[in-house]
Formats: C-alpha cells, sequence, structure tokens
C-alpha cells in the first residue's frame, strides 16, 4: 500500500502522513513547497517510507509523478482557507485550486487505478443549517465561498466516482488546530490556539472576543481518522463527519495552555480593548455529529481540552514554530 496527500505540506496533509507512516504505510507528499525540515524529522519516518513532489496539484506532471500506478489511495488536502478580504479580491484563484484542480486530479485516479479516493471537506460546508446538532443527513448551506467550493468538491466527487468507477468518500472535518500548523499564505486564519500559541511566543496577552465554544478538533485526531477510513477494506457511506464529540471553550484551552506556558495571559478582553484573538465568525456553530464513524470503524476522538492542551505544549517545547 502508498498513499499519496495532495497539499500534504499543509498541517491537515502531514497529521495524516503522520498517522499513516506509524502504520508502515509508505507516503507520498505533493505540495507547491516542501515542509520545513524540522516537520520532516518529526514525522518520524523511517528510511524511504515518506518522498516528497514539490509542484502544484494544477500541473499535470507534478500529478502523474505524485500518483504512479499503483497508488493504493489519494487524500485530497490542497485548499485554500480565504478570509472574506480574499474571497473579495480573488475568487478566481480560491476556486482554481479548491474546485478547478478535482477533475484533472481524479482523471489521474482514474487513469493511475487508484482504489480509494478520500476528499477533505470542512464543516463550512453545514453553513447555516438550522440544527442543533449537524448529522450527515443534514441539508447544507454553504455560504463563503471555502464553504461552497468544499460542497462542490462532494458532489462532484459523488458524481465522477460513480460514473468512473472510483471509491469516493467525502471527510467533512471540524474545527482542526494542533501540531505542525504554520503559516503558509494559504490558511488566512489560523486556528484561535495556533494564535494564542503565537502570543505565548511572542509575549503578548491572548486576548478573545467571547469563550469559542466548539467542537474543537485535535489534528493528530483528524489524521488517525483519516487513515482508518484509507486503510478500510469498505466504507458503507460517501460522507463522514469527524469531530471531538466534546463541546469546550477556547478561552478554558487557553487558559490550560497558560498554566503550562509560564508567562502567557490568556483571558476576554475588556471593555475598550481589541481582541488579539480571531475566532472563527461571528457566532458558535453547532456541533457535529460523530455516530456514523464511530459505529462504522470505531474511531472516537483521543483528545479533548485537558488532553489537547497537555499535548500541544510538550509539542511546542519540543519543536516550537519550526515545524
Amino acid at each position: 500500500m502508498s498513499v499519496a496527500i495532495l497539499g500534504g505540506a499543509g498541517f491537515v496533509g502531514l497529521n495524516v502522513a503522520q498517522a499513516l507512516l506509524a502504520r508502515e504505510i509508505p507516503v507520498r507528499l505533493l505540495d507547491r513547497t516542501a515542509p520545513p525540515p524540522a516537520a520532516l524529522h518529526a514525522l518520524g519516518a523511517a528510511p524511504d517510507a515518506l518522498s516528497l513532489v514539490v509542484g502544484s496539484v494544477a500541473d499535470p506532471a507534478a500529478l502523474a509523478e505524485a500518483i504512479p500506478p499503483g497508488t493504493d489511495a489519494v487524500v485530497l488536502a490542497a485548499a485554500i482557507t480565504p478570509d472574506a478580504a480574499r474571497e473579495a479580491a480573488d475568487p478566481a484563484g480560491i476556486l482554481a485550486v479548491n474546485l478547478d484542480a478535482l477533475v484533472p486530479v481524479l482523471a489521474r485516479c482514474r487513469e493511475a487505478r487508484v482504489r480509494r479516493v478520500v476528499n477533505l471537506s470542512s464543516a463550512a460546508a453545514y453553513g447555516a443549517a438550522p440544527a442543533s446538532l449537524l448529522a450527515e443527513t443534514v441539508p447544507a448551506e454553504p455560504a463563503t465561498l471555502y464553504a461552497v467550493t468544499k460542497f462542490a468538491s462532494e458532489r462532484v466527487l459523488a458524481r465522477l466516482a460513480a460514473l468512473w468507477g472510483l471509491d469516493g468518500v467525502s471527510v467533512r472535518l471540524s474545527a482542526v488546530f494542533g501540531p505542525f500548523e504554520r503559516a503558509t499564505g494559504l490558511r488566512d486564519t489560523p486556528s484561535p490556539q495556533a494564535q494564542i500559541a503565537a502570543c505565548a511566543a511572542d509575549g503578548r496577552p491572548a486576548l478573545l472576543p467571547r469563550e469559542g465554544r466548539r467542537d474543537w478538533l485535535y489534528a493528530p485526531d483528524a489524521g488517525e481518522a483519516v487513515a482508518r477510513l484509507v486503510a478500510a477494506p469498505r466504507l458503507a457511506h460517501p460522507l463522514y463527519n469527524v469531530s471531538s464529540p466534546e463541546v469546550w471553550p477556547v478561552l478554558a484551552w487557553g487558559e490550560r495552555l497558560a498554566a503550562l506556558r509560564p508567562g502567557l495571559v490568556c483571558r476576554l478582553a475588556r471593555e475598550g480593548e481589541a481582541p488579539t484573538i480571531r475566532l472563527h465568525g461571528d457566532a458558535d456553530r453547532p456541533p457535529l455529529a460523530t455516530g456514523r464513524l464511530e459505529s462504522e470503524l470505531g474511531w472516537r476522538a483521543a483528545h479533548g481540552l485537558a488532553s489537547s492542551a497537555g499535548h500541544f505544549a510538550e509539542w511546542l517545547q519540543r519543536w516550537g514554530g519550526t515545524a
């Protein structure tokens, strides 16, 4: 078995790679730039288990190198996560990466006889869906360009998989944070947790506009879920939610990190103070239902508020912002 991860130098792609490498599954990463050397070291790959292809998902030659015949699975992790300013300034660029590249990628998968294609989508696809718990059967109402392209990628994959005989599955990831997250120019608003860690590194206070309650998903848990979907002999559904079963405030997570990182101040912004942490949106969306993945593959997020803060503090101590 070998797996190609497109957009593999991004932080979610690297967490997926780490979970696959832990299973002794060889991995190829395709991205426009190589991961930092420290990130490659942190992956702990055995000799010859990890290879890199530097290039664009829109380049046929790069795709052919990354997805040679015999590739067992392909994980689609390449995406631009824009803010409103980038949406207004460069909608064509967002569509080109998040959606237009999908058809040639799937065509290459068909040509190489790839067993399974795993498309990393997002909880953003649900948009303003009126539900207190977002199960995979809830009709999506995407609004932002990112959400629209993610939802469209799910539908394009499902249609072409049916027409071309591909085994395709989409994964709606909740709000991911954790190891390997760094500035790449493709994610305009980092996770609040990464912003809090940056404040700790710079000696600035982390001031939040509100508590930020959400089903936050620790990146190693996301990687493990995707690895299980890659390895499963058969899947019963074309779409799975991946999230934590717990809902907790990022403020409490920051306070936990502050207890482990002396000097860090994390609190709500007071009247007259400007927040230094940006949350994703003006309101907290409902959590994702994860019963489908748990009942079928036995996956459940291993990290909650306390354990993710502790694990991430150890990560920062060892790797800092270099990985």
